[in-house]
C-alpha cells in the first residue's frame, strides 16, 4: 500500500488507546507502520526495472520483521535520551512497551502490502515466492477518506475532552478490517464466477486475476492467461462473458528468444521475475517489449515497461 495508508494505519492504533502506554508512542507506530519501506533506497543504485525485482522483499520477511523494530526501538530510545537531556521534565519512555509498539507497527506493513495485486515475498530470504491478496488497489481513496477522517474525529474528541475518543479510532480499525475482508469476498467470487464461465466457452485458464480498480472498490479488472494465450474478462447483465479489450492473444512468456534477451539483460531478468502476469512483444527488428498485464494501462504505465533491443543492435 502507500505510505499515507500505513502512516494511517498507525496512527488509528495509537489513537485507539496504543499512545497511552509511553512516551513516542505515536511517532514510534507511524514510523515502524513506514520503516520496511526503507528499500525504496534501491533506487539509488538500480536502474530501470531492476527495482522492481528489490522491492517489498529482503525489508518485508520474517529476518527483517526481528530486526527492524529493534533497530527503530535503539534510534527511538537515543532521541528520547536527547531530548530529555534538553528538557528534563519530558516523560520517560516505558522501554518495553516502546519495543512492543515497534513490532505492531512493523509487522502492520507486510500484512497490507499483502492485500493488492502487486505482491509481496512473506519469506526472504528463505522463499523468494511472491504472494498477493487482490483485494485492494495500492491506493484506495476510501481507506484515506474513512481513516483520514476517523483520525479527525478521534482527534478532534480527545482536545475537547469528549469522551469515546479511543472507541472512535477502535471502530474505524474494525471497519477498515471489515472493508478489507468485503473487498476479498469480492475477488474470490468474481475469479471463480470468471474461470467457470471462461471454461464454458472453452478456454482453460490456469491463472485468473480480479485486480480491483483505483475508485470503483466494488470492481474487478479481471484478466485471465494460461500457457500460450492471455486475455481480459467482463461481465455485462450479470453474464460473464470474455470481453474486451482482447480476448486472445499471445502473451509468449515461453518464447526461446525472450530467455535469450534474458539471460544478457539484468533488467528483463529481474522483470520477469516480478512480474505475475508478464505479456513479450516483438517487433520486426526483435526488439523486445516487455509489459506485465496488470498494469498494461495503468496511470504510471511507464515503471512497468521493458524495452530491450537484440544483442549486437
Amino acid at each position: 500500500m502507500d505510505n499515507l495508508t500505513h502512516s494511517l494505519v498507525g496512527a488509528l492504533l495509537g489513537q485507539a488507546g496504543l499512545k497511552r502506554k509511553t512516551a513516542l508512542a505515536m511517532p514510534t507506530l507511524i514510523i515502524a507502520a513506514n520503516v520496511p519501506d526503507i528499500d525504496a533506497a534501491c533506487l539509488f543504485w538500480l536502474q530501470g526495472a531492476e527495482h522492481l525485482a528489490f522491492r517489498r522483499g529482503i525489508t518485508h520477511g520474517p529476518l527483517a520483521m526481528l530486526i527492524l523494530p529493534v533497530l527503530l526501538w535503539a534510534l527511538m530510545l537515543a532521541w528520547d535520551g536527547w531530548r530529555r537531556r534538553r528538557h528534563a521534565d519530558r516523560p520517560a519512555v516505558h522501554r518495553g512497551w516502546l519495543l512492543a509498539l515497534a513490532y505492531i507497527g512493523t509487522l502492520s506493513h507486510p500484512a497490507l502490502d499483502w492485500l493488492n495485486t502487486y505482491g509481496v515475498r512473506l519469506l526472504e530470504p528463505f522463499s523468494s515466492h511472491w504472494s498477493y491478496g487482490d483485494s485492494i488497489f495500492i491506493i484506495d481513496l476510501w481507506l484515506w477518506i474513512g481513516m483520514g477522517g476517523a483520525m479527525a474525529l478521534s482527534r478532534w474528541s480527545e482536545r475537547g475532552g469528549r469522551p469515546g475518543w479511543q472507541r472512535q479510532a477502535a471502530i474505524a480499525l474494525i471497519a477498515v478490517s471489515a472493508y478489507v475482508f468485503a473487498n476479498g469476498v469480492v475477488t474470490g467470487l468474481t475469479e471463480q464466477r470468471a474461470a467457470t464461465a471462461l471454461r464454458a466457452v472453452g478456454v482453460e485458464p490456469t491463472l485468473v486475476v480480479a485486480s480491483p480498480p483505483p475508485i470503483a472498490s466494488w470492481q474487478r479488472d479481471v484478466f485471465w492467461r494460461n500457457d500460450l494465450y492471455y486475455g481480459q474478462y467482463a461481465e455485462a447483465g450479470g453474464d460473464a462473458k470474455p470481453g474486451a479489450p482482447i480476448t486472445k492473444a499471445r502473451h509468449n512468456a515461453g518464447d526461446p528468444r525472450l530467455a535469450q534477451i534474458a539471460a544478457n539483460n539484468a533488467e528483463v531478468r529481474a522483470f520477469l521475475f516480478w512480474s505475475r502476469m508478464p505479456v513479450a512483444e516483438f517487433a520486426a527488428d526483435g526488439t523486445l517489449t516487455l509489459t506485465d498485464q496488470r498494469y498494461r494501462h495503468a496511470l504510471a504505465v511507464s515503471r512497468f515497461i521493458v524495452i530491450a533491443k537484440p544483442e549486437g543492435r
